[in-house]
Parts: structure tokens; sequence; C-alpha cells
């Protein structure tokens, strides 16, 4: 069969799909690098020293994303693939006093302050000399009225349970990572400058736990990298390449004397549609 000269230099477009079901968890455009790695070793049996006979081992392969423009479904994938809706967090929120020895703490719609958390200051002490009293049904109660004056403001931290505006990808040692399978989409362009899709299949993925992820106030935007390791899933797949062609095109390819004898522009334009390429 005739095989064109191509070349790729376009990151990938990745649909992520729930191993078992095959349900669609995530399609993830955005990335800056997607690696593909795939390593076997070799063991040799030598004869008088001198390597006779091969043998390999096992593929081993990872795949890797690199993102700084991602969805924050993407942590997921890290965890067991499931967002809650609701969080426990820290706030610090200041307060004026309207009624003496008393500070009124009002949390938004679908939020409570968690009982035994609140704890109040002097407006710029927070963390210094404490305010004590107590908090009942969103007011806090100071033990000694005058410590609460009416037109001061102070310093409260509390923590609030959120139920209405959140979503959390929690971490722990319960939440394991799910197997996916994954495609991963580009384009080939050859030496005509014409584009055919190119897919990776990755029959079965696990991404690491291990991850690190930096925040800075200077240089670059914060980047995110996803290691997958892959795996052989239960029909013994492991991973594909697959080049796409439009059907006029991969009819042209039955016959590769027939290909080399009608190889021209106009016959390649069908194909692509001047470059507008699906998936």
């Amino acid at each position: 069969m005739f095989s064109e000269n191509k070349a790729i230099r376009q990151v990938c477009d990745l649909d992520i799909r729930f191993l078992s079901t095959k349900m669609p968890f995530l399609f993830f455009h955005t990335a800056n690098t997607t690696t593909t790695n795939i390593s076997s070793e070799s063991v040799f049996a030598t004869a008088k020293g001198n390597k006779r006979i091969s043998f390999q081992d096992p593929m081993d392969g990872t795949f890797t994303v690199e993102a700084q423009v991602y969805p924050f479904d993407i942590y997921s994938l890290m965890s067991d693939g499931l967002i809650d809706t609701t969080a426990a967090y820290a706030m610090i929120r200041d307060v004026e006093c309207t009624t003496a020895g008393q500070l009124e703490i009002g949390v938004g719609l679908g939020q409570s302050i968690q009982a035994g958390t609140v704890f109040a200051y002097p407006a710029d002490d927070f963390g210094g000399t404490q305010i004590r009293g107590t908090f009942i049904s969103d007011t806090f109660v100071s033990d000694i009225t005058a410590d609460l004056i009416v037109g001061e403001t102070y310093t409260v931290g509390f923590m609030v349970v959120d139920s209405a505006n959140v979503r959390k990808i929690a971490f722990n040692n319960e939440r394991l990572p799910k197997d996916y399978y994954i495609t991963a989409l580009t384009v080939e362009k050859d030496e005509d400058g014409f584009l055919t899709p190119f897919k990776q299949i990755f029959y079965k993925a696990v991404a690491q736990r291990n991850f690190e992820i930096t925040f800075s106030s200077e240089g670059d935007p914060a980047i995110l990298t996803v290691t997958f390791d892959l795996m052989e899933d239960k029909n013994g797949e492991y991973v594909d390449f697959i080049e796409v062609y439009e059907d006029d095109y991969a009819d042209m390819l039955v016959n590769s004397e027939e290909l080399l004898l009608t190889y021209d522009t106009n016959i390649l334009v069908g194909r692509t549609q001047k470059n507008k390429i699906s998936y």
C-alpha cells in the first residue's frame, strides 16, 4: 500500500471516557503538550558471549499531558473522578458591632457556620488577643459586654460549610483513580499541505497520584502535569495509532498502482475539504 510522508505539529485533544462503560468523562482541548512514552527492554541469549537470540519484555508506557489552561474537572483524574457539591473551608470577615457585646455574622444561602470554630479579635489583630465569647444562631456574644463596642469593627474567623456555591475534589487514601479509555486526537500534514486525522487509542489508562502544581505571582502561569500509566485491557489491547482517510481517498488506497497514476492535487482536495478536518 502506498504511504505518504507526513509530519505532525499539533498537540492532541483528549476524549477521556470511563473504561467500564465508555461513558464520556471529559473532552479536553487546551493542552500544550501530550507525550506518549512506550518502552520494552530486550534480553538476549548468548553463545560464547555473543548475542544470538532476543526476547522482549512486556511493554511499559505512560501518556503525559501538560496544560496551563484547563477545566477544574481535570484534577479529579488524580482522585476518583467524582466532584462533590459540599465543602468546608475557613473564612475571615470584618464585622461592625451594632449591638454592644454582640457581632452578627451572616453567611450566604446554603452556607452554615460550624459550631465551635468562631474566633473574634480586634481589627488588625487577627490571631492576637482573642475576645472570648459564645456563638449562637449567627451571633457572637462576648463574655464581657464591654469587649465589643458599638461602631467598632472586629475581625472574625470561622469555618463555613457550603453546599450551594462549591465544587470539591477530595484527595485521600479512600478515593482512588479510575481506569479510563483515552483517545488522543490530532492531525497529520503531508508534503502537499493536506491534513488527515491521526488518533492514538489508549485502551486502559490510570492517572498517577503524584502531581505538582506551583502558583506564582511572577513568571509563567501555573503548569499542570498529569501522567497516565498505560495498561493492557482484558482483551489484550494496549495502544493503537490510527490514520483516518475520507471515503474517496480510502478507495484510492485499494490499489497502489492506481494511486501512483492518479495522485494529484485535485484528488487530494476531496478528502480534506480545504483542510477543514473533523475528528
